[in-house]
């Protein structure tokens, strides 16, 4: 039995404001639905006003695209953190053996597979 779950792979986190530049995680924001990239590894999310990082360890790292944050969420690993935009949603473990899901902000493995695929919106975990 296959199971499938949202993939989270190269996730569009959503408009991102200029006033970020500069920014760290830590540092006050207002806006909670900004997004901005700190570097070309690493994004911020503004929660609860405050900036926060999120990791963007795939080959495309984060990038500010046609007024939009895109971090290439591949490569993440368990414990790391997760945008609110990607409760719910998952992607496979770097080593396609689990499936790791975006829970209350920080990446939890949720399942053990022989192998972990994903297909553009699916993530399909195999015994």
């Amino acid at each position: 039995m296959m199971n499938r779950t949202w993939v989270l792979s190269s996730l569009l986190l959503g408009s991102f404001l200029l006033s970020a530049c500069g920014a760290k995680a830590g540092d006050a924001c207002k806006d909670s639905t900004a997004f901005s990239c700190a570097s070309e590894k690493e994004a911020l999310e503004c929660r609860n006003s405050q900036w926060r990082a999120l990791p963007c360890r795939g080959s495309e790292g984060c990038d500010e695209a046609s007024g939009k944050v895109v971090c290439d969420m591949r490569g993440s690993v368990e414990g790391d953190a997760c945008a609110l935009t990607a409760e719910g949603r998952g992607l496979c473990t770097e080593d396609g053996k689990g499936v790791l899901e975006c829970r209350m902000g920080t990446l939890v493995r949720t399942r053990t597979c022989g192998t972990c695929s994903m297909d553009n919106a699916l993530v399909s975990c195999t015994p």
